[in-house]
């Protein structure tokens, strides 16, 4: 079909899959603010207004690729972040963490780089509330780091043998006379095949195959004595596999680099209509092609003709981790992540804490008559440290996108432009100015950031 022709009715089945990931360009959509400000919600959590400003002249392609970039600062950044988790991790307390965490995903010089960490975490499930060692928990996310935009193959290989994975599956007490079948059946129902693409034998004697991986002083080990060495069958091949055989058979399925490209589309471009398979099979294929390549897909998905579409753009609803520190990156402030560790919990998302193998639901399950309302309460209290538990640096006045600005009208639509960067009807304008002009309810930025913030559309990314 024609791109001109594309609309937001225009059935997924009917887009020619090649056109749809090939790179943007200028006769599909010139790039504009609001491309790049959809850009920075999915490939980090928001943009200020001079990254904004930055991307708009650097253009898509360059934009993309500084995102994918180790940015010059990182080794420093990082470097401290690691140091002054220490003193954390001493403590023993893994509730610690979750604050860490939201401290370096707001302060982070590589936005992608968190965004999917945090996609990781989703993806390997596993939750400080049973394995209760900080130390255990803070390794296996610096190793999600390490991996997050590389390849599929080392990061399945490490994380099927880190020690809180091994804890929170069970693969400790996975031994040849009882053989633990949790690992066998989380690592192709939810990390690489997807339902349907097994059966109940494959599970048994994966399980059988993973026999013998155990802890010793809180760091894998093979017991060789504690080991199922019979003849095994699983999806199609049979021999006297060993767990790392498993995991080479599952990386050699066509089914994972399927299962692996519909999660993360999801995740960065759609999660309201489920795609034909026609529409993901090139991906799916140049992903297999580039021996499972995270940097390779996302490059190809941000710079494409379809992730700039109205079939991606405003078509996933913001976590409660991506609402705070989308709002608090944008205008450029800071505050305490211990309050806003506790406020995220109670709006469904601690991170480190996910509720269950499969992670979080998202989607339309993170919103609700009580979530909305906690939402607006978790901006007020940013915004305006009315309980001083937030200790929140913010100076609304003198940011850079109000420069120069007097009018009421100007400022709250330079606000939206800043938080929403996508047009609202006139009516929601007049109301906004109303609230930025009201001096007699006092704080007017901080009610007109409260305003924007609350309404339907920042809740989309």
């Amino acid at each position: 079909m024609a791109a001109q022709s594309l609309s937001p009715n225009t059935p997924l089945a009917e887009i020619d899959p090649v056109w749809a990931w090939s790179p943007l360009t200028p006769a599909f959509r010139p790039w504009t603010r609001e491309l790049a400000a959809h850009l920075y919600r999915r490939a980090g959590f928001s943009a200020t207004w001079a990254e904004l400003d930055e991307a708009v002249a650097d253009g898509c392609h360059r934009t993309v690729e500084r995102l994918l970039s180790r940015a010059p600062q990182s080794d420093s950044f990082y470097g401290e972040a690691d140091r002054s988790v220490a003193a954390l991790l001493a403590s023993g307390n893994a509730n610690h963490l979750s604050a860490w965490w939201l401290y370096v995903m707001l302060n982070s010089p590589q936005p992608l780089l968190e965004k999917l960490t945090l996609f990781w975490h989703g993806h390997f499930a596993t939750s400080a509330a049973k394995v209760t060692d900080g130390r255990m928990m803070f390794a296996q996310h610096a190793l999600l780091r390490k991996h997050a935009l590389g390849h599929f193959g080392p990061l399945l290989e490490e994380l099927s043998k880190d020690p809180a994975m091994l804890v929170w599956l069970d693969s400790t007490t996975n031994h040849k006379a009882h053989p633990n079948e949790n690992f066998a059946r989380e690592v192709m129902e939810l990390f690489c095949l997807g339902i349907g693409h097994y059966t109940e034998h494959d599970i048994k004697d994966a399980a059988r195959a993973f026999t013998g991986w155990e802890l010793r002083k809180d760091q894998f080990r093979f017991n060789r004595y504690q080991h199922d060495d019979g003849l095994k069958s699983l999806l199609g091949k049979s021999g006297r596999f060993t767990g790392d055989d498993v995991l080479k058979i599952l990386l050699e399925q066509p089914a994972t680099a399927r299962f692996l490209v519909g999660k993360l589309y999801r995740f960065i471009v759609n999660e309201t209509v489920e795609p034909p398979a026609t529409l993901l099979e090139p991906l799916a294929a140049g992903f297999r092609a580039a021996e499972y390549d995270m940097t390779w897909l996302l490059r190809t998905m941000l710079r494409s003709n379809f992730f700039y579409s109205p079939h991606a753009m405003q078509q996933r609803i913001k976590s409660p981790v991506e609402f705070a520190i989308g709002l608090l990156h944008s205008l450029e402030g800071s505050a305490n992540t211990y309050a806003l560790a506790d406020d995220l919990r109670d709006l469904g998302q601690a991170v480190f804490f996910p509720p269950n193998v499969k992670g979080w639901d998202g989607g339309a399950a993170w919103i609700n008559s009580s979530t909305l309302v906690g939402r607006a309460n978790l901006v007020w209290n940013v915004v305006s440290d009315r309980d001083g538990r937030y200790n929140t640096r913010l100076a609304l006045d003198c940011l850079p996108a109000l420069s120069g600005l007097g009018d009421p009208a100007a400022i709250s639509r330079r606000l939206a432009d800043l938080l929403l960067a996508f047009p609202l009807p006139d009516a929601v304008y007049v109301q906004l100015a109303a609230v930025a002009a009201d001096k007699i309810s006092g704080n007017q930025l901080a009610r007109a950031v409260q305003a924007i913030a609350t309404l339907p559309e920042f809740q989309l990314a």
